[in-house]
């Protein structure tokens, strides 16, 4: 009769497991096993190539950046997501208003990758009416550094002034005490000259090298070309410097009225140079998604979603932390910073392990974020395995042989920090 009653539940048991287990069977165990099958045969899928697939792995210049933009992933973005979130948990503990603070943090959380992505593909943006990042970057810049008083200026083509490297303009001939040097310029805005005095002819002086700036350009036409006629522009604040030897001895800024003078004792015979400070383009920030940068400014994008998820469950298991030893350690006399390093974070190292762990497997796969905020010009600067796993099976090029071993070479990558993972849980439940 016992053993009716134990058979019975084996099979009441395998009843209720079977539904589980086909469906790990289905989405679980057969695309491995397949996976790792299909990674054996070329992309056409009918001629066998055993090992070559995982040998183009590390062959491959798209599959290798992608390979060391991952480490990058796994080291960076766990690492500052849980220090984040410890800073957080800490310093939150002791603010009234600390749960406000967490749901702020935390809100991320319930922003998919896709609509996270293109928030941040507009945060990034790298004109600073869109883009949030380069409008203060911008704004920190402009605070701290003049701009150019007339950018994309230049001088008229076959004049005295020549290009001379660094987007300034030099002189083709030394200069003389008592001469006047014209340097005319065009393609100014008119924005940029609106309200500004008519230029005047700087007169020669014997210890001086005079001369004028202006817009060589006359409204209605009929003007002449490198000659201060009636009605053209001048251009103040201009800098002109004389340069000699490639150093430069003496400089002046030009006036209201368009006129410069220089002592001639340190300018005659040199060569007089506007320097490109004074064209320069206005400054429209940092290429947050350049090839240089992009990686970085999606890591930013991933911990700002992640560091308020590493927060809560530090923050659960600060809750923990027995408060008798915290006490004792200050009545001890230990510092704020002694207390957090010595006995917070140890004890908090089980919690810190986990959160690190999860955030790695998750890295791990990223695909999301990159693939939305990375522009067409640097996707292959920020390629992740996950997204030239995709790239391979679904993209122009498609070699599914390639993008099973892709595949299975992530899975090979978790699975130990999932066996570390395994292990410490296993510990936790013996205690």
């Amino acid at each position: 009769m016992r053993g009716g009653v134990t058979g019975g539940r084996a099979w009441a048991a395998a009843v209720f497991l079977l539904p589980a287990l086909v469906l790990l069977g289905a989405l679980v165990v057969y695309p491995i096993v397949f996976s790792v099958y299909r990674s054996l045969f070329d992309a056409s899928g009918s001629g066998f190539v055993g090992l070559g697939n995982y040998g183009e792995l590390f062959s491959d210049d798209a599959i290798r950046t992608a390979l060391k933009n991952n480490v990058v992933w796994v080291v960076v973005a766990p690492t500052v997501s849980t220090a984040l979130g410890l800073i957080f948990a800490v310093l939150t503990e002791r603010v009234r208003w600390g749960t406000a603070f967490k749901l702020v943090v935390f809100m991320p959380m319930a922003i998919s990758m896709l609509a996270a992505g293109i928030i941040f593909r507009l945060v990034y943006d790298q004109d600073p009416q869109r883009g949030v990042a380069n409008a203060v970057w911008v704004s920190v810049h402009d605070t701290f550094a003049d701009p150019a008083p007339f950018p994309g200026a230049k001088p008229r083509p076959r004049a005295e002034l020549r290009a001379s490297g660094g987007g300034g303009f030099t002189t083709r001939s030394v200069v003389r005490a008592g001469s006047f040097v014209g340097l005319p310029l065009v393609a100014v805005q008119q924005d940029d000259v609106r309200g500004a005095r008519a230029a005047v002819v700087a007169r020669p002086r014997p210890g001086e090298v005079s001369g004028t700036v202006w817009l060589d350009f006359t409204r209605g036409g009929g003007g002449r070309p490198n000659v201060v006629d009636a009605g053209e522009r001048a251009l103040a604040g201009v800098r002109v410097e004389a340069v000699r030897g490639g150093v430069v001895v003496a400089s002046a800024v030009t006036a209201a009225d368009g006129t410069y003078a220089l002592p001639a004792k340190q300018a005659a015979g040199a060569r007089l140079r506007l320097p490109g400070s004074n064209f320069a383009e206005a400054y429209r920030g940092v290429d947050w998604l350049g090839p240089a940068l992009v990686t970085p400014a999606i890591i930013g994008s991933y911990v700002w979603m992640w560091a308020g998820f590493a927060m809560v469950l530090i923050a659960a298991g600060l809750a923990g932390v027995p408060r008798e030893l915290l006490e004792a350690a200050r009545v001890d006399g230990a510092g704020e910073w002694q207390v957090f390093r010595r006995i917070t974070v140890p004890l908090l190292a089980p919690v810190l392990v986990v959160v690190l762990v999860t955030l790695m497997i998750n890295v791990l796969k990223i695909f999301d974020l990159v693939y939305i905020i990375a522009p067409g010009s640097s996707l292959r600067s920020a390629n992740v395995l996950a997204l030239q796993l995709f790239q391979s099976s679904f993209g122009t090029d498609v070699d599914e042989g390639l993008g099973s071993a892709i595949a299975v070479f992530l899975l090979l990558l978790v699975m130990p920090v999932m066996y570390v993972n395994l292990r410490r849980l296993r510990k936790e439940r013996r205690r």
